[in-house]
């Protein structure tokens, strides 16, 4: 009611005027100009995100550079030098964050949602958002080896038996080794640090409590020993002990500085407080010239006080962690044969795709550690080729729960892709696997399709956006709100599953209805597109009916992959293919532009699996070039800077990312194209010239799950096919054999399983 009297806006801008400050409101309509009218300007979501995200910024702005003789983590050490690359000046900027190094690698159980994760130089962060602890090695003579200052180090994610983070380095005679891993301890998650120091020189390694993690300040109020000194307690809740007594243990507040500085003092005491939160707090062990020393510290991570309410509950509980990697892993499409490289890339992101579907699944261990559907969906795929598809029920099991009484799958307001997504993955689900759905999962694939259709735009006048969906906010960083493509394709997928799922699980009269209100949809999309000027569309497909051609029709690109709305070689997906990679990729990968300004890993394969489905060999070299900036870890960051090649936007261990690589790789060996199955069409030929085999599989597909062997002979090549289809909704129509270098064989007879190749 105060709203229709009070005249809010006069008041607003006599106030500016009187602060002499930029009229807000001005402000903000000339920033809408630059969009489409929508319903929603910024989700809410986003909005509190970015609030969170600077309120850590602008802590740091006040925490670092007026302590710059602190040891800060990598990304800081490196991003306020202005003799390195990552550097970034200060003076304008609004907040100080992590934009040049945004690399880390987590450490788990399979069946946990607990995510230690362990920066690019060892640097622990033990608990989720948490301080971090270092290890340092320090000389009697003053001689320092600290891990975060150091050019280089060598760091290895080791993936058998367990998951763990070794990084080593060597500086002044001195080496030093830590290993990262979490553990299964009296029903109690545990994570251990490992350090093992060999130094020329007598001297101390040093376990070391710092007040930051990869993101920022994280504040350390209060520390205090316990155990008799063999243990330190960090804001009177989180237990750090130690396998053996230090010689020493050493604190420092804030105003006396960090305490490295403080090292070589004998100073005595048992706790420590600050009123600013940056405690810093060191233990420190002997190490004596020419010996080995190794000492091991461990930090409950468990989020309750035990995990007996996981251990007693009903399926079974978590094995202990290295028998449940086994047995999880054991269940996916192994791979042989290949460069080491290769393997090992997709064995770690076979790993992430576990870790992070731990419980809900979710596209980061740290910064995307929260649930979106656009890319649960797409990471649910890679599970499901995978061969998880128990793990995959699970999480699909809770959608229809979050599904709003509208039909809306809402990741954030003023999306407008999730609903296709959702009906996309759930009807590939059925496919693959054969399962029966229940009333829950029906009564959510109709309520979803329906949103669809009455969230299209409905205007008697006939515009460029007629039957498409209303403007929203760009789901994949594609520019100001606009009427994307991106949208409309996923939608019209979500349409034409929910056609096939209500033609088994419902009525015809349903599937016909959603065939038709599909048939409408595609109709209008290609409508909107033959509309856009050629200048502007040069030949392909942008963003949306509104915008030029730009990184932006990257979008566009799904109506070929993942959806296969448009046949392998359209015009349009080929030419829009071309300009990317033309105009939109900087050192051989696709550089997005807007937002993320680095080079993107998923999108980049998505436009090689254009290429594959088009049987364009620079597939190749995309492949070659994603795996080339793999971190050491075999991690990608959501995007990569051109010239640190750290990571400079999203989570340091990106979650679709791995999914992508893994749905690249199956794909060189086993695709689906329409009604038919095809097979090596991918095949590197490094992999195929000295006679080893090599071998993918099982995995799973629409046609049943498929497993294939490839081996090169004196006169052709010997290829086997083991495909099981019962479990599929329909058999495929024809096997397609086409290995590049060989001669294509196309059979019919799915009883067949060996071929013999001739070379093209």
């Amino acid at each position: 009611m105060l709203r229709k009297w009070i005249p809010w806006k006069f008041l607003i801008k006599r106030a500016a005027r009187a602060y002499g400050v930029i009229d807000p409101l001005t402000f903000l309509a000339r920033i809408r100009q630059f969009s489409q009218p929508s319903e929603v300007q910024e989700p809410i979501e986003l909005v509190r995100a970015g609030i969170a995200f600077h309120t850590r910024g602008l802590i740091n702005t006040k925490a670092i550079q007026h302590n710059l003789d602190w040891v800060w983590p990598y990304w800081v050490e490196r991003q306020f030098n202005p003799r390195d690359n990552s550097f970034i000046p200060r003076a304008f900027s609004f907040s100080h964050v992590n934009l040049t190094h945004r690399n880390w690698t987590a450490v788990g159980h399979p069946n946990l949602p607990l995510y230690p994760i362990v920066d690019p130089r060892g640097l622990v962060t033990p608990l989720y958002d948490g301080w971090s602890i270092d290890v340092w090695h320090i000389q009697e003579s003053g001689e320092k080896l600290l891990p975060s200052k150091m050019e280089e180090v060598e760091q290895q994610w080791v993936l058998h038996p367990n998951l763990a983070v070794r990084t080593q380095c060597v500086s002044h005679a001195v080496e030093l080794e830590c290993v990262v891993e979490m553990i299964i301890k009296d029903e109690k998650a545990v994570l251990t640090i490992e350090a093992t120091a060999n130094s020329a020189p007598n001297g101390w390694l040093v376990f070391t409590l710092r007040p930051y993690n990869p993101e920022g300040i994280q504040f350390i109020e209060t520390v205090s020993t316990i155990d008799a000194d063999t243990g330190l307690l960090v804001n009177s809740e989180t237990p750090i002990h130690f396998d053996a007594p230090p010689e020493r243990i050493v604190f420092s507040n804030y105003h006396d500085g960090d305490v490295i500085h403080k090292l070589h003092r004998d100073e005595k005491s048992e706790k420590i407080s600050c009123d600013v939160g940056m405690v810093t707090a060191a233990a420190l062990f002997a190490t004596k010239a020419g010996r080995r020393r190794k000492i091991t510290a461990e930090i409950e991570v468990t989020r309750d006080s035990s995990l007996q309410h996981i251990f007693s509950s009903t399926p079974p509980p978590p094995a202990p962690i290295v028998e449940s990697w086994q047995e999880e892993i054991s269940k996916t499409a192994t791979m042989e044969g290949v460069d080491d490289h290769i393997q090992f890339l997709y064995d770690a992101a076979m790993r992430t795709l576990v870790l992070l579907s731990a419980e809900d699944i979710v596209p980061g261990p740290y910064t995307y550690r929260r649930f979106w559907f656009r890319d649960a969906c797409l990471m649910l795929n890679a599970l499901l080729a995978a061969g998880l598809t128990d793990r995959a029920f699970a999480i699909l099991d809770t959608f229809p729960g979050r599904q709003k009484m509208s039909g809306y799958f809402q990741s954030q307001e003023g999306e407008w892709d999730s609903n296709g997504q959702v009906l996309w993955i759930m009807d590939r689900f059925q496919q693959m696997t054969g399962h029966e759905f229940d009333a829950n999962w029906c009564d959510a694939i109709t309520k979803g399709a329906d949103w669809i259709i009455r969230k299209r735009v409905r205007e008697k006048t006939i515009t460029p956006h007629s039957g498409l969906l209303p403007a929203g906010f760009s789901a994949e960083h594609l520019g100001p709100n606009d009427y994307y493509f991106w949208d409309d394709f996923w939608g019209l997928a979500g349409l034409r599953s929910a056609a096939r799922l209500c033609g088994i699980f419902l009525s015809k009269d349903l599937q016909h209805k959603y065939e038709e209100e599909a048939r409408d949809f595609e109709k209008h999309i290609f409508a909107s597109i033959a509309l856009i000027a050629e200048h502007r569309s040069q030949g392909g497909i942008p963003a949306s009916p509104y915008r030029r051609m730009d990184a932006g029709a990257i979008g566009s690109m799904v109506a070929d992959y993942p959806l296969q709305i448009t046949p392998a070689k359209d015009k349009r997906i080929t030419r829009t293919a071309d300009f990317l990679i033309d105009n939109c990729f900087h050192d051989g990968a696709f550089f997005q532009d807007m937002i993320h300004s680095g080079t993107n890993i998923y999108l980049t394969l998505d436009i090689a699996q254009t290429l594959l489905r088009n049987g364009d060999r620079r597939y190749e070299q995309l492949i070659a070039k994603v795996a080339d900036l793999a971190s050491p870890t075999g991690q990608w960051p959501e995007a990569i800077h051109p010239l640190t090649h750290g990571g400079c936007m999203g989570d340091g261990q990106h979650g679709w990312a791995a999914a992508e690589w893994l749905m690249m790789i199956r794909n060189l060996f086993v695709r689906e194209e329409g009604d038919e199955l095809i097979i090596g069409s991918g095949m590197l030929p490094r992999w195929t010239e000295n006679g080893a085999n090599v071998s993918f599989g099982p995995t799973q597909t629409a046609f049943g799950t498929v497993r294939v062997s490839f081996r090169k002979t004196d006169d052709g090549a010997e290829v086997k096919v083991a495909l099981n289809t019962t479990m599929a909704a329909a058999p495929p129509s024809a096997l397609v054999i086409d290995v590049p270098g060989f001669k294509r064989m196309t059979t019919t007879d799915l009883n067949h399983h060996h071929f013999v190749l001739q070379e093209s």
